[in-house]
């Protein structure tokens, strides 16, 4: 990226007011999920700094830079969102709110949705007033998604919506939900199947969470029981939904990928502290530095695929399948960090409780990694993909 004067204004400018704004307690790593801000209806702000920064990024439309400032975005350039993020990091600012609705629905609407659903739900997702989940997978359809029978029957001005889905992560925290739902039964299964948008305080919506061998339960079983939506909740075209699902999956499989971007502290940085360096100020244990070498590497040339994926897709160009090798290569990378944290953290990896382990989050990550290769579609699938659309293998 060149930097033009006026860029160079717009860091000095975004320099300045973060330095300001960002308060000292948000320039340090979350110590997990809990301890980022996820926004809604039912969100308890863990402190009063997390609250002050997420209401001063939001204000500038900053949690959602490159939205159009009349949907609560910032209307921010690419070059300029670029900066804003470049700045953040410098301080190791933490991001302002952590939210389904920015990374997976918000692009959903902007491309699909009509002005009224654009201007009713964005500014609340940029500002973090309703928390969103994605009703996606069912017991019969995961990597298989387009065999799914949850049902919205058309009565009247309103669908009944009946049937269940699984892994719906923290729906029992969420206030809204997006789902599909099959509304032609006798349509081929990639057809007939349409996107709607509900209220998860609905009558007959109910949730079941789920524990994961981390000892957590993000995921949930959402049931649904004669639930009544308006029928002005449908995005898009009635029985195109399969299209919006494949566009929001792009989104959810970059966003999965990104965990295998650096950003946090480094892994040499982590492990200077935990087992000390040598007389020449490397770290002492010689095969561990090598492993640490190549993971740095491997995840900065990463993120730099990222960063070009990302602006071919601003500039036009889409992200499509190429999605797929972004969510798989993050996952693999995700987990080998987690690997390779446990290795540097010995036993004290293993502490399962206790406030100075933030109550055994580096054990239940690293647990939790395992479900990335699954999650957002499989790396098989990933695979399959890959060699179809993106290397256009023969016979793939």
């Amino acid at each position: 990226m060149d930097e033009t004067p006026e860029l160079a204004a717009f860091r000095a400018e975004t320099r300045a007011w973060l330095e300001e704004n960002c308060p000292a307690e948000m320039r340090t790593p979350p110590g997990g999920d809990n301890d980022m801000c996820w926004g809604g209806r039912k969100w308890k702000f863990r402190s009063e700094a997390q609250k002050q920064w997420l209401e001063r990024m939001a204000a500038k439309g900053w949690t959602v830079p490159e939205w159009p400032t009349e949907y609560g975005g910032g209307g921010l350039t690419k070059d300029e969102a670029k900066i804003l993020l470049q700045e953040m990091r410098r301080i190791r600012a933490r991001p302002p709110l952590s939210s389904f609705g920015i990374w997976m629905l918000g692009p959903a609407l902007l491309k699909y949705g009509n002005e009224a659903q654009k201007k009713e739900h964005l500014p609340k997702i940029a500002r973090g007033e309703i928390r969103w989940c994605q009703g996606y997978s069912e017991p019969g359809a995961g990597s298989d998604l387009a065999s799914l029978r949850t049902s919205a029957i058309l009565d009247g001005d309103e669908y009944v919506v009946n049937g269940s889905k699984i892994w719906t992560s923290y729906a029992d925290k969420a206030d809204w939900i997006f789902c599909l739902v099959r509304t032609d039964p006798d349509a081929p299964k990639h057809l007939g199947i349409s996107f709607l948008l509900f209220d998860m305080e609905s009558p007959g919506v109910t949730t079941s969470p789920i524990k994961l061998i981390s000892g957590y339960s993000p995921f949930c079983q959402t049931f649904f029981d004669n639930v009544r939506v308006p029928a002005e909740n449908l995005v898009g075209t009635r029985g195109k939904g399969w299209d919006i699902a494949k566009y929001l999956l792009t989104h959810e499989r970059e966003m999965i990928g990104d965990m295998g971007s650096p950003g946090r502290d480094s892994m040499h940085q982590i492990a200077k502290k935990a087992i000390g360096t040598d007389g020449e100020g490397r770290l002492k244990d010689s095969l561990l530095r090598a492993d640490i070498a190549r993971h740095e590497i491997d995840a900065f040339a990463f993120a730099l695929t990222m960063e070009r994926v990302k602006d071919e897709a601003k500039a036009g160009q889409g992200v499509g399948a190429l999605s797929s090798m972004l969510k798989y290569y993050g996952t693999e990378l995700n987990k080998n960090r987690q690997e390779l944290l446990m290795s540097i953290q010995g036993s004290d990896g293993l502490t399962w409780e206790g406030e100075e382990r933030y109550d055994g989050a580096l054990a239940r990550e690293w647990l939790r990694s395992r479900a990335n290769s699954i999650e957002g579609g499989t790396s098989e699938v990933q695979l399959n993909i890959i060699a179809k659309r993106v290397l256009q293998l023969p016979g793939a």
